[in-house]
């Protein structure tokens, strides 16, 4: 029998993973990652039901104290980040480095199972011309996850199985009601785990940062206001700059060593290209010269035409066929050909 390690962090979609491959003949273990206490699907009410449902389906629940990692990786990742004038995205960080790698090491090594399973939405398919696993956005394109799996490795896609990339959400919620999981009429989590539990980024900041007042400057460098630290700014941001203007004024950009926020028109906030590092190269390897694909540098972004142009360091240039809105460091840029997911890595710096 098939057997399978599947990531339970108490919602919906991760219970329907689990039980659609227990009704498909998999011998299922559930596991959760404990990232941090309190509220949320990956704290401790979260946990309930997982734990509740692998009751309901008669399989093995393990819990694995994830705490200290989720700290160093996650939290201390953003801190930093955004202390320095940069929006990280935490997302693709924690799927790497604290939940598919972990899992997959746990599952091999304590379980002796050699596959996890999650409730992404996203695809995997092998290309065997090419030797690759290719990563697939999901059928459901309002709820594809490829963009945050963009720096899986070989060894963590041959490992994984996305059991809900065919399949619509609806479907999903169909599922969960047929087979009678307590999940099934579960709230969406709408926020960041982080965020979900301190009620918003900026309370979750302000326990780690203290206020440093600087200056909200124009692009002539005429002082508008103040801002009480830059960390609570990103670019792009509209609301809460905390100025009145004849026009709307948007975050173009942050400069940490003068502690200032630069603030101009929705005009000024595009940008034509970016610099891209920490590239993972997917579904294909690595180019010797520029490809054209569709890239997308935000997560509800449109993914469109640029040409990707690999550097001798191992970073690319994104230069986009037309400006994009809010390029933002620390962000990801990702790249696609159609559905496949090519590459992707964070962005260093625009222009």
């Amino acid at each position: 029998m098939n057997k399978v390690v599947v990531g339970l962090s108490g919602g919906v979609d991760s219970s329907v993973a689990a039980a659609k491959l227990h009704h498909e003949g998999y011998d299922v273990v559930g596991l959760t990652l404990w990232l941090m206490k309190g509220k949320g699907q990956c704290c401790s009410e979260g946990m309930v039901d997982a734990a509740q449902i692998c009751e309901q389906l008669g399989v093995p629940y393990h819990i694995v104290d994830s705490r200290d990692v989720f700290q160093a990786h996650i939290v201390d990742y953003l801190v930093g980040g955004y202390s320095s004038g940069v929006t990280p995205l935490p997302c693709s960080q924690c799927n790497k480095s604290v939940k598919f790698g972990p899992m997959l090491s746990y599952a091999k090594e304590k379980l002796g199972i050699d596959k996890i399973a999650t409730g992404h939405y996203a695809r995997i398919e092998y290309n065997p011309e090419t030797g690759r696993y290719q990563l697939l956005r999901a059928v459901d394109k309002s709820k594809d996850q490829s963009y945050f799996l963009y720096d899986l490795s070989q060894d963590l896609l041959a490992g994984s199985l996305f059991p809900l990339g065919e399949l619509l959400k609806t479907q999903t919620r169909q599922i969960a009601a047929e087979y009678g999981l307590k999940t099934a009429e579960k709230p969406e989590s709408q926020d960041l785990c982080l965020v979900e539990s301190n009620g918003s980024m900026r309370a979750f900041l302000d326990k780690y940062l203290e206020p440093k007042k600087g200056e909200i400057v124009n692009l002539e460098g005429k002082v508008l206001g103040y801002h009480d630290g830059i960390h609570h700014y990103t670019i792009g941001q509209r609301k809460g700059i905390g100025i009145a203007a004849a026009e709307p004024l948007y975050v173009v950009a942050i400069d940490n060593g003068r502690n200032q926020v630069i603030v101009g028109n929705r005009e000024s906030v595009h940008q034509a290209e970016c610099t891209v590092a920490g590239v993972n190269w997917v579904s294909m390897g690595l180019p010797v010269s520029p490809i054209r694909a569709q890239a997308q540098v935000r997560y509800r972004t449109q993914a469109m035409p640029a040409s990707i142009i690999p550097l001798e360091d191992g970073r690319v240039r994104v230069v986009f066929d037309e400006p994009q809105f809010g390029i933002t460091p620390g962000q990801a840029a990702v790249w696609y050909e159609g559905d496949v997911l090519l590459g992707g890595g964070v962005i260093e710096n625009q222009r």
